[in-house]
């Protein structure tokens, strides 16, 4: 989402969030600011800001302040994983749990089984309770007391509250009431103690639940750090030096000190140091740790690199063209990190609720406090009630439903290859029913290659072929290059060439072995006075009709045969087809050739429907008719023409070996540009989606299940602890799956 003309866009990272409700504040109070428009995603900890010139940044990081957070501006250069430090969060948490567990399984045990409760044994509990109690739940009561400070209450408030409320009533009970008499018995129950007294302690269920709290987040910590492992993996593809070419000298340097136009090496086995341009060398390169494809890409001068790849052939000098945040590298993190900060609308509803969750399960407690002390229960009775209602009503289910599921899902989308630029166009990817291709680059490779070898009565077609790619070998030009490569294919060892010349525009010739052999245009045959047979005048002007190049091989005077060159269909086209059918979608093949061309592209792809002779202007208003018609249409593309039929689209597929016009114009950029990975990326957006809607399902259903029952005074307060905890690692598990998918 970018900002409206005359706003500024920033990012911030939000410290002390600890549940969906902290969130929802944050976003009230920042979106309250006259022509802010603020996202708050609780868990990437990140708000994206769009703001007018009237206010600054620092008015933003002030309001977030006021409400009792931290915040600052997000570092746009990509950075790199540190690995767990002593200082991560997760490993805190451990270190706090661990403790918090060692001294809490004793009180727990102890008022679990009367046969080992031993004299005096509940002022052990206590002993062991305090500082679980007051510094394992340290975290919970400091933000709870920020949120009252503010008038507000979050998740935090509900945890200390009802761990406060619990140990408070057990000192009661331990100095004022019965509970402190030597010999006193206590046993667990699942449910809510009936007929209770002050000689009831609840001990371990302010341990218990401190804990079971504390394990949650934790657990919910890491997932969270490992669901964000893919835009990591990403950022650590880069090379960390590069050995530059200064002062007349080779230098190695940090990769972050580079200038654009410098030169730099890059020999076997290293990675790329950013992106540019080949100056010397050839190699191929490992674009798979990028765009998932295997198969090393050649390259030679003139061709553009990217950076992270890996070379695996010969030396190559490459001038630098883009560095830091400009890099394909840094640009697909952003894109992925853009994607999991934004909200899906299934996400709304969930924000709504997490906002005034809070308040009202306060107001339960209350209620059930009240309702049991009016039905003539004892006041510990009422009391454990109460508690539990507080402890079970967690709003963190609900808040972290969307965006683990988004951070896993566009996290494994970027390892495939597939960028997802938000969350809105998952909701898009459910609806389409039919996929319009633009043919050249897309469905074809968009290179020229060898289509067909037509020869004079009684000519090999290996020995022309042979003798065709040996002269063309000499030669740069895209059709030159087809013929040598579709020679390579078939295995044939052309003889070196001799006194090459190449006639611009018209064609080349040269000395193989003994033969004077000319290739090209029939005006480069005039010149040698060599005419074309009528079979082979009509194999040619068959193929141009059909809009292929063809060229005419002679020599010793003699026309040998016809190679048309075409744009060859990519392999995985057809497979990539049947995909898109085997998930209800109707193909439609877009292209500006004529009509007896896309036919037959059309035929060995498998597509039916097929719009030919269309100008590129033209492929909006296809577009737009397609939708009239009442079709959800995704458009793939990956030309600057194509970039107002992507953007017009339901939803636009660019192909990453695209323009960046293109990329930019389409909600979903395929890197690999293998058209297979359209079927992917809508089965992972769908994916990803269903996770979501199954997260805040199992979310809703959780406290629309258990807060009845607390109040009902038919869940013991730990317990409740326990499952409120485990609602939430449900939630982050289930969105891992999505690691797994493939």
């Amino acid at each position: 989402m970018s900002a409206p003309t005359g706003e500024r866009s920033v990012e911030l990272d939000i410290g002390g969030m600890t549940c969906a409700s902290c969130a929802s504040r944050i976003e009230k109070k920042l979106n309250r600011i006259d022509g802010v428009t603020a996202t708050v995603n609780y868990a990437t900890e990140k708000a994206r800001v769009h703001f007018p010139t009237s206010v600054s940044a620092d008015d933003l990081i002030e309001k977030v302040t006021d409400a009792g957070y931290t915040a600052q501006l997000h570092d746009t250069e990509p950075t790199r994983a540190q690995g767990d430090s002593d200082s991560s969060p997760a490993r805190l948490l451990r270190q706090r749990l661990l403790v918090s567990l060692a001294l809490a399984v004793p009180v727990i045990v102890l008022a679990m089984a009367p046969a080992l409760q031993f004299r005096n044994w509940q002022w052990l509990s206590l002993t062991l309770a305090t500082p679980v109690v007051f510094w394992g739940g340290a975290a919970f009561h400091r933000a709870a007391w920020v949120n009252a400070r503010h008038a507000t209450a979050t998740m935090d408030t509900l945890i200390s509250l009802g761990t406060l409320a619990a140990y408070a009533w057990s000192v009661y009970a331990l100095f004022f009431g019965d509970a402190g008499m030597a010999g006193m018995k206590h046993g667990f129950s699942f449910a809510v103690e009936r007929g209770g007294s002050a000689a009831n302690i609840y001990l371990e269920v302010a341990a218990g639940v401190i804990v079971f709290i504390l394990a949650g987040r934790y657990f919910e910590t890491r997932a969270k750090e490992r669901a964000g492992s893919a835009l990591r993996a990403l950022l650590e593809l880069g090379a960390k030096d590069v050995a530059v070419l200064r002062d007349g000298g080779e230098i190695r340097i940090p990769t972050d000190q580079l200038r654009v136009g410098e030169r730099f090496l890059v020999r076997p086995g290293e990675k790329v140091a950013t992106d540019g341009v080949v100056v010397e060398g050839s190699s191929a390169l490992d674009m798979s740790m990028l765009t998932g494809e295997s198969t090393p890409v050649e390259v030679g001068p003139g061709d553009p690199v990217v950076g992270a790849t890996v070379n695996a052939g010969g030396v190559l000098t490459v001038r630098a063209t883009r560095i830091g945040a400009d890099t394909q590298l840094a640009q697909m993190a952003a894109l992925v990190e853009q994607a999991q900060d934004g909200k899906a609308p299934v996400q709304r509803l969930a924000d709504r609720v997490a906002g005034v969750f809070v308040p009202i399960v306060i107001a339960i407690s209350i209620a059930t406090l009240g309702f049991w002390l009016g039905a003539g229960t004892s006041i510990a009775t009422a009391f454990g009630a109460a508690v539990a209602v507080l402890i079970i009503a967690c709003p963190c289910a609900l808040g972290l439903a969307t965006p683990t599921a988004l951070l896993v899902g566009t996290g494994r989308g970027a390892q495939l290859g597939i960028l997802i630029k938000g969350p809105q166009v998952l909701e898009s990817t459910r609806r389409i029913d039919t996929v319009v291709l633009d043919k050249t680059g897309t469905v074809t490779t968009g290179k020229m290659a060898l289509a067909q070898v037509v020869t004079v009565e009684g000519q090999d077609a290996g020995e022309l072929l042979a003798v065709a790619a040996a002269v063309e070998h000499g030669s740069e030009h895209p059709v030159a290059r087809a013929v040598v490569a579709g020679a390579a294919e078939r295995g044939l060892r052309p003889e070196p060439v001799r006194q090459f010349v190449s006639h611009g525009g018209k064609g080349v010739q040269g000395m193989v072995g003994e033969r004077a052999v000319v290739i090209g245009r029939v005006e480069l045959l005039d010149d040698w006075a060599v005419t074309v047979p009528e079979a082979l005048a009509q194999a040619k002007s068959e193929a141009e009709a059909a809009g292929r190049t063809a060229i005419v091989v002679a020599w010793d005077g003699i026309a040998r045969g016809v190679l048309v060159i075409a744009d060859a269909i990519k392999d995985t086209s057809a497979a990539a087809i049947a995909d898109m059918r085997a998930l209800g979608l109707t193909p439609v093949l877009l292209t500006g050739d004529n009509a007896a061309a896309a036919r037959t592209v059309a035929d060995r792809v498998g597509i039916d429907e097929v719009i030919a002779e269309v100008l590129p202007s033209d492929k909006l208003d296809v577009v737009e008719r397609l939708q009239a018609e009442g079709r959800v249409v995704a458009m793939v593309g990956d030309g600057v023409n194509d970039a107002a039929a992507l953007a017009r689209a339901d939803l636009g597929l660019a192909m990453g070996t695209g323009t960046d016009v293109a990329i930019e114009a389409g909600d979903i950029t395929l890197v690999r540009g293998d058209l297979r990975t359209v079927g992917t990326a809508i089965r992972l957006s769908r994916a990803t989606l269903r996770t979501i809607k199954g997260n805040l399902f199992w979310a809703f259903g959780y406290n629309v299940a258990a807060l009845p029952l607390a109040a009902a005074g038919l869940l013991n307060p730990m317990l409740a602890g326990a499952a409120m905890a485990l609602s939430s690692v449900f939630v982050v598990t289930n969105s891992l799956r999505l690691r797994a998918f493939r």
